[in-house]
């Protein structure tokens, strides 16, 4: 996998360097027991880090990325 990206209200964002299953369940976790910020990256080209606050009734949609996706 070379990447997770994200859609995050109406935008899209990425995760480089995850396991979607770790993210997943940190994402899970936040949404049940309180809110906590997830570190993204936002752009591209010049790829600008992001902050997304995860929490109980916010939606959040992840798509897992394959190398051979790229060309």
């Amino acid at each position: 996998m070379k990447r997770i990206d994200i859609i995050y209200d109406g935008r899209d964002y990425s995760v480089a360097d995850q396991q979607v299953g770790e993210l997943q369940a940190r994402i899970s976790a936040a949404q049940q027991g309180g809110p906590d910020w997830l570190e993204v990256n936002f752009g591209e080209g010049q790829v600008r880090e992001a902050r997304l606050l995860i929490g109980p009734g916010i939606p959040i949609s992840l798509m897992v990325v394959a190398a051979s996706d790229d060309a």
